[in-house]
């Protein structure tokens, strides 16, 4: 069976062939080709790096619309055809746990080959690792991946337009290392911590999904001027080659002979330094395992955050931005929260906005009032405690330190409890 993948930008061949017992869309030039490898693909990397993998004739920009409108409209379910790894093959297939997943298959080859499932099906499979495979057995939602990839396509990358300026001078900030991160949104996300904090200068070691990467500037979500500006490199030794002092960051104690330091004493050694014209950086490992001990050699001392020693592990762009924050916490520069043209940098301490503290005068005004009506309503009974009442209701409201507006709104409170306000307004003695 064929079809046209009809889209904004253009048209594409699909059909449908039987494969390993199951009807799957494939391209009708490359029956190899399922449309679920083509979104994986753009998803996992970008676009450009999609099509230039497949490197297929008629898939072009324009034609990837129309495959990408196929997937997103889960136009596969009309002939009632499927992708492998998609949810709706999983979904017919009948899994309700993970171990039914397994025991499907013949065999399931994790990373490397060292470990191994074995079920009692007939199919093999591969994952990358166990905390993968777990998470996607049931299946991935391509048709949601598809129409994010759709936004892009036809809109460009989010934010895409921002591009933002460096906090600090160039060498006046500390250098952030990531060797050899996994994640293109990790990347991003440390992009972002970076952003946050005034750290503006990145550089990568050998990053699994190459670099420039598209999902690594939406993941920083406008701090793209450090994205456009972050280095690769492809040895550890070419990224930190110009710095005079470089800390490695882990949570493993390591036995090497280096200095262990908080984020707060490596930032005070780190400022020190760049005041006498010296060049920082911090090093963080991959998201995975973190730094070898050969990384940490390289390292001048060991940064090492304080933690919950039964749960240690922090995420990667957690650890960056303990380390920003600690960077910029005393910097002369830094505001509580954002500053625009309608917020003004705030201290600590209490906020008075347009607002005043209540002169005294308006205080004791409220005090008469509030007393004369609790005496008309006869609050004070017996007589003889009025004195120690009225002294701790005093004390009581004088210690709130109230401002005009407040102290206005107590008094409208004390009248609409003694008369009634509107209908409810009760008729005079």
């Amino acid at each position: 069976m064929e079809r046209r993948a009809q889209g904004l930008g253009g048209e594409l061949r699909i059909e449908t062939k039987v494969r390993n017992g199951w009807l799957e869309p494939v391209l009708a030039s490359d029956h190899s080709v399922t449309v679920s490898d083509i979104v994986y693909t753009c998803h996992e990397q970008t676009i450009d790096r999609a099509l230039a993998k497949f490197d297929l004739p008629d898939l072009t920009r324009d034609s990837l619309d129309g495959i990408l409108t196929y997937c997103a409209e889960q136009r596969c379910a009309e002939v009632d055809a499927t992708c492998p790894g998609c949810q709706r093959r999983c979904q017919a297939q009948g899994f309700a746990t993970f171990e039914d997943f397994i025991a499907d298959h013949k065999e399931i080859v994790i990373g490397d080959g060292t470990v191994r499932l074995c079920g009692s099906g007939t199919e093999r499979a591969q994952a990358a690792n166990l905390a993968r495979l777990e998470k996607s057995w049931s299946g991935e939602t391509y048709w949601y991946w598809a129409r994010r990839i759709l936004r892009k396509l036809r809109h460009g990358v989010r934010r895409g337009d921002v591009a933002g300026e460096a906090f600090d001078s160039d060498g006046a900030t500390p250098v952030v290392i990531l060797k050899d991160p996994q994640l293109a949104d990790n990347i991003g996300m440390v992009a972002r911590a970076m952003g946050n904090f005034g750290l503006d200068c990145l550089r990568l070691v050998a990053p699994r999904d190459g670099w420039p990467n598209d999902k690594a500037r939406i993941a920083a979500s406008g701090a793209n001027y450090i994205i456009d500006h972050g280095q690769s490199f492809e040895t550890l030794e070419g990224a930190i080659s110009d710095l005079n002092w470089l800390a490695a960051t882990t949570a493993r104690q390591r036995d090497l002979r280096k200095p262990v330091m908080t984020p707060q004493q490596a930032v005070q050694e780190m400022r020190a330094r760049i005041q006498r014209g010296e060049r920082c950086g911090i090093l963080f490992g991959r998201e995975s395992s973190g730094l070898e001990n050969i990384d940490v050699a390289n390292a001048d001392a060991v940064i090492m955050i304080p933690v919950n020693a039964r749960f240690a592990s922090v995420n990667l762009a957690q650890a960056a931005l303990i380390l920003g924050y600690e960077w910029l916490r005393d910097h002369q520069a830094a505001t509580l929260g954002r500053v625009t043209k309608k917020e003004r940098a705030l201290e600590s301490g209490l906020n008075m906005g347009h607002d005043r503290p209540a002169s005294k005068a308006a205080v004791l005004q409220f005090f008469e009032h509030l007393e004369a009506e609790l005496e008309r309503l006869g609050f004070f009974n017996p007589p003889e405690k009025r004195p120690k009442i009225v002294t701790s209701l005093r004390s009581m409201f004088t210690r709130m330190a109230a401002t005009d507006h407040e102290v206005r709104t107590l008094r409208g409170i004390v009248a609409t409890l003694a008369a009634g306000k509107g209908k409810a307004r009760k008729p005079a003695p």
